[in-house]
């Protein structure tokens, strides 16, 4: 008898994100092209607002993106940690995580708020934040939306790759 291989996805990675101009559902796209190139892992897109505790729970690893908004995570993706955050305490540690931010400034305040919350859920951070700035300094250009350069967007499709292979051989 031939040995063949079970090719049906064993492990999922979760994305959560929020966007209000586009710029961080364009870095979740291609994190999520990336993600599903290695082949045999899960891959679940949802918003912070379709996601909730059972998501989190059913997934191997996950992925948080939100825009900077004032300095901050976005209210959105605030949410979804407001009504997450008890209801998987305790049961998600070790999984591995990375974090995504389209900020217009420096976005490092809102990598400290995901860090904080990984520390409490005690996720492993499994990777750099990817921040891609938009430098939108002015009412016009936060509000307008935006269109990420081909340089961000392969970091993001790269970092998506790195998350799922390191999740189907085992190594986080």
């Amino acid at each position: 008898m031939p040995l063949t291989a079970d090719l049906a996805p064993t492990r999922t990675l979760l994305f959560v994100y929020h966007s209000m101009t586009g710029g961080t559902r364009q870095m979740v796209e291609a994190a999520v092209r990336g993600a599903q190139a290695e082949g045999t892992v899960q891959v679940v897109l949802k918003t912070a607002a379709e996601a909730g505790p059972a998501d989190v729970l059913a997934a191997d690893g996950l992925v948080f993106a939100t825009p900077e908004n004032l300095a901050a995570i976005s209210g959105a993706l605030k949410d979804f940690f407001d009504r997450s955050y008890y209801p998987v305490l305790d049961q998600v540690n070790g999984r591995p995580c990375a974090f995504m931010v389209c900020a217009g400034s420096d976005g490092q305040n809102a990598v400290r708020q995901l860090q904080r919350i990984a520390t409490g859920w005690r996720l492993r951070v499994v990777a750099e934040p990817l921040v891609v700035c938009t430098h939108a300094q002015t009412p016009e250009a936060i509000a307008a939306p935006k269109v990420l350069d081909d340089d961000a967007l392969m970091a993001c499709e790269a970092l998506g790759e790195s998350l799922a292979t390191g999740l189907a051989l085992g190594v986080f």
